[in-house]
């Protein structure tokens, strides 16, 4: 594997990476490319790479991903079932018939359920909205909700960010006298409702050219059907939606969340002013990463602890007094969920070193998969529980909240690479009431009596599936890239790639071989680490946070390998390029030389294969004695020789396959990538 590793015997100093560096391929066809587009563009060369690395690779393609707006939004009509919705959204209307707005609990919900508030209020149409109670109802349409809706006279319930899955509760309003109107972007199973009209971008059939979009987004394809053009006003709801549901930022999304950030830097609606004033976030300089981490959790709490009709009414009022108090109760709401998260983040992390403890009595190594249950443990934050758990563990993890009466467990589940949630779940049907979700997040119920038959068989299934190489985290590297390329103009040019967010990430950049000019450690406790790269007059500032302990291990003047994101930092009116460090490597003494020659391959293969088998303790150190050279070279040769199953790394011992198959080196991507990065050095 790629990881390099400290055996005993080794003399030299070594900061290990933390993760798999992964690096994106790169061609002579897309330099060519990169070039043409700098040229015609007149950005600098590392934004052009980006924009290349990233499919946008002409010049014409690379103009509209910068400069895309409301001309290339896609027609509404082309969304199947949009006519019907339509149809049916202004007969209602015109009839005067009460009309319902049925929608989810969390910011992609609200977000929706706002949106067609505003439409139906601007339309002058007879509404109101429900959002169902997470706690005491659960996600998506039931039964009492159709039932109350009959009872209060409602004609036409329109879903937004649910109901693709409703087909029981569908039929139900029906037989009540209720026609629906489906609109939802989740997943669409064999048998969607027999609603009047299903719009979503994912059922079979339709053709919608861009299957993205979040809840939100499909409400603004129906708002803008109604109105006959796009509500380019409401594009500020339809971002935070957006950004929340954690949809890739291409397309149409990256053209909504474009305007909305605009729009809320500069005419920001009354609910987000209120919530900007009641929680320190400043509305002139909103990001997407701010919308994420700021605006998002604080729509989310209502939902989680309490509510979500709260944050619906600070996104619609119109008075600024009522948005304040609104804002207010949401910021309070919000520090009472990091509380309890906190709170249920440290009981989980007990429970989990007791299981490995007691795995550790027995003799067997700690669990594949974490599955930690709790009475009391609040089922709004569950997610956000499994998500802090996998970051520190970095395997599968489950949280369940156990109902203490019945005995049923709520949970939600966040995965790793290569473990895929759903069909480990399917896997275990046989214990569950309920489940769904897809590869990387899912939520189930099951009783307390099946849990530990379920974490047995989800153990047995990680072992099946995942390679040792699958258990460490990787970082995705965009661009390998020099520090010449960190210039203010540079990093200033790089703003053209925004909105960042998944499927539009802040790009991670590898710098190879850079000279530590200056190391120091800053903030409380020396949590933080502060670097100076380079020499002479080219010198790039790093910031490393809680990455302080690692300094005592780093060198003044030696060369290191990093990875991080380029931003601005600002500081006395001063403007400076500042990498924000995400990993690296050193080691003392480290010998660099030319990417190593076929023969030498060939010499280091043959010693290989003519020992047959060797304990690992020692070996590289060994070869690179032997033969002079880098032990990092050693080591690339012996991921080579692995990944092309011409050796085996098992048990402490290095074994020489017996007649492996014939296959060239550069049929191995760690062969290539390395191969990459030494032409670019030499470049």
């Amino acid at each position: 594997m790629a990881v390099s590793r400290q055996r005993k015997g080794e003399a030299f100093k070594m900061i290990h990476r933390k993760t798999r560096w992964e690096i994106a391929p790169w061609s002579e066809q897309d330099e060519r490319q990169a070039g043409l587009i700098a040229q015609a563009l007149r950005v600098p060369s590392l934004v052009a790479r980006l924009l290349v690395q990233r499919g946008h690779n002409s010049p014409e393609a690379a103009t509209r991903f910068i400069n895309g707006g409301e001309e290339h939004l896609h027609d509404p009509y082309l969304l199947l079932g949009m006519d019907k919705a339509v149809e049916r959204i202004r007969a209602a209307g015109a009839a005067g018939d009460k009309i319902r707005i049925y929608g989810d609990y969390d910011a992609d919900g609200v977000s929706s359920t706002s949106l067609l508030i505003y439409l139906f209020r601007h339309l002058g149409y007879h509404f109101d909205y429900y959002i169902p109670h997470r706690a005491l109802e659960g996600y998506g349409m039931n039964r009492a909700a159709i039932a109350l809706a009959a009872e209060e006279g409602v004609k036409l319930i329109v879903t937004v960010d649910t109901g693709i899955s409703a087909y029981e509760e569908v039929e139900y309003a029906k037989e009540l006298g209720i026609e629906v109107v489906v609109t939802d972007h989740h997943e669409a199973p064999e048998r969607i409702p027999n609603a009047y009209a299903v719009v979503n971008p994912k059922q079979q059939g339709c053709g919608y050219p861009f299957k993205g979009l979040a809840g939100v987004g499909v409400a603004f394809k129906l708002a803008t059907a109604l109105l006959e053009r796009p509500p380019l006003e409401w594009t500020d709801i339809v971002s935070l939606g957006t950004i929340a549901d954690l949809m890739p930022l291409v397309d149409e999304n990256r053209i909504f969340v474009k305007y909305g950030l605009e729009r809320i830097r500069s005419d920001a609606g009354v609910g987000f002013r209120a919530l900007s004033e009641a929680c320190g976030i400043e509305l002139d300089v909103m990001t997407s990463t701010s919308v994420a981490f700021g605006i998002a959790p604080r729509i989310n709490a209502a939902g989680r602890l309490d509510h979500a009709k709260r944050a619906v009414e600070l996104l619609t009022t119109t008075d600024y007094d009522t948005a304040i108090l609104a804002a207010s109760g949401l910021d309070s709401l919000n520090k009472e969920r990091q509380r309890i998260v906190e709170s249920m983040v440290k009981d989980a992390e007990l429970q989990w070193l007791a299981k490995c403890a007691a795995a550790e009595d027995s003799g067997k190594p700690s669990p594949s998969v974490i599955v930690l249950a709790g009475e009391g443990w609040n089922v709004g934050v569950i997610g956000i529980v499994a998500s802090k758990l996998l970051e520190r563990n970095y395997k599968p993890v489950i949280i369940l909240g156990i109902d203490e009466q019945t005995g049923m467990c709520k949970g939600s589940a966040r995965s790793i690479e290569g473990y895929d949630l759903h069909a480990a779940l399917t896997e275990c049907e046989q214990w569950l009431d309920h489940y769904g979700g897809h590869q990387a997040a899912a939520g189930m119920s099951l009783h307390r009596d099946h849990l530990e038959a379920f974490e047995q068989k989800l153990c047995e299934l990680a072992q099946a599936w995942l390679t040792e190489e699958d258990w460490i985290p990787k970082t995705a590297v965009d661009i390998v890239c020099k520090l010449d390329d960190a210039s203010l103009e540079t990093v200033t040019q790089l703003a053209q790639l925004e909105p960042f967010g998944m499927g539009n990430l802040s790009p991670r950049l590898l710098f190879q071989s850079v000279e530590l000019a200056e190391k120091r450690t800053i903030g409380k406790e020396s949590k933080h680490l502060k670097l100076l790269l380079g020499s002479g007059r080219k010198l790039l500032d790093a910031i490393g946070f809680s990455m302080g302990p690692i300094s005592e291990g780093l060198d003044p003047g030696c060369s290191i390998d990093i990875i991080g994101e380029l931003s601005i930092n600002e500081w006395n009116g001063r403007r400076k390029p500042q990498l924000q460090l995400q990993d690296l490597h050193y080691q003392a003494g480290e010998r660099r030389q030319q990417f190593p020659e076929r023969e030498q391959f060939i010499i280091i293969y043959q010693q290989l294969k003519k020992l047959g088998s060797a304990p690992l303790d020692g070996l590289i150190a060994k070869l690179a004695s032997q033969h002079k050279m880098p032990l990092e070279t050693i080591e690339l040769m012996l991921d080579v020789f692995e990944e092309l199953a011409f050796i085996e790394r098992r048990d402490g011992l290095m074994n020489a396959a017996l007649s492996p198959s014939k296959r060239d080196l550069s049929t191995s991507k760690r062969y290539t990538d390395a191969r990459e990065i030494a032409m670019l050095q030499k470049a």
